[in-house]
């Protein structure tokens, strides 16, 4: 079964991995593309609107939603009701409560939604989760440090309200903790720092708790970080074991020594899952990430700094 799919959202993610990966993968045929800019894709009809799109081309089966977070539920519920299934790209929404319309809405309209938490898609993250099966983790420091003007530039929506900030590229941390945790993991208090000219934090410092353990579990985000970038978790069981995932979670060490480590293969992964997810009709939501941002701004004290200019 070949999926005639289309996007909503021509952007640096769109180009860097759906495009190519749609074009590899034999399930999916790209069909359309939906661009505000008018941004065209070469051999595939662009259009202004989501709208113009399905009536245009309505052997269109499917949809990815590649926009920024504000504005994808409008397009997600737009794309259900003109009965297209819908992959929604990182974070899923811009609120928790839209993702659970879009969740209920889905299922009324007999269609799939996927919200896709790619880094959840590593290898070394799937081992990770097994071996704390059944264990207790007594510390936990997230350590996600990168450069905004290398991974974002000119991209003026991730400073506005809604934007998510640092937690655009924090959250992926956050899809691994939700993934690999042996108990739920809540937030206990946050600091979020704020550039004097924005909406949406440039760092954040949390910290968390679960129910066997109160200290100790800690994640630093930050997006000033020039030079080399971090994305690392460490933990520690409280059998004495070290477990750490670095570059995002392609690479797992575990007492120092290297158990698992793989080129980035995440989005074919993700498509892989959806065309799964579609020849079974079935949904895959998953909020718990989304669920601990909108924690940590509903607790976190409001911090200024210096204003960013790009």
């Amino acid at each position: 079964m070949v999926t005639a799919i289309g996007i909503i959202g021509l952007g640096k993610i769109t180009e860097d991995q759906h495009l190519p990966v749609i074009a590899k993968n034999p399930a999916f045929k790209l069909a359309a593309v939906s661009s505000q800019r008018g941004i065209e894709v070469e051999g595939v009809p662009t259009f202004r609107t989501p709208a113009e799109m399905y009536a245009a081309v309505p052997e269109l089966e499917a949809v990815a939603i590649c926009t920024p977070p504000q504005v994808r539920h409008l397009y997600a519920r737009e794309a259900l009701a003109a009965g297209k299934h819908v992959m929604l790209e990182k974070p899923p929404t811009a609120t928790v409560s839209e993702l659970a319309d879009l969740a209920f809405f889905a299922a009324e309209c007999g269609l799939v939604l996927f919200t896709t938490w790619h880094s959840q898609y590593n290898p070394a993250v799937l081992h990770c989760r097994r071996l704390l099966q059944g264990e207790t983790v007594k510390t936990m420091t997230i350590t996600w440090k990168e450069d905004v003007r290398r991974w974002h530039p000119g991209q003026k929506w991730i400073w506005t309200a809604g934007g998510f900030g640092v937690f655009d590229p924090g959250i992926n941390a956050l899809s691994i903790v939700t993934e690999i945790m042996p108990s739920p993991v809540f937030v206990k208090s946050a600091d979020l720092t704020f550039p004097s000219n924005c909406d949406a934090p440039i760092a954040a410092s949390l910290r968390f708790r679960t129910a066997h353990t109160e200290e100790g579990l800690v994640a630093e985000f930050d997006w000033r970080q020039t030079g080399p970038q971090t994305w690392e978790i460490a933990i520690e069981t409280a059998v004495g074991n070290r477990i750490t995932l670095q570059n995002g979670g392609a690479r797992l060490e575990v007492n120092g020594v290297l158990d698992v480590e793989h080129a980035p293969h995440e989005y074919e992964d993700i498509y892989d899952r959806f065309a799964e997810l579609l020849r079974e009709r079935r949904s895959l939501v998953d909020a718990a990430p989304l669920r601990l941002v909108a924690d940590a701004f509903m607790v976190g004290r409001r911090l200024v700094t210096d204003p960013f200019h790009d």
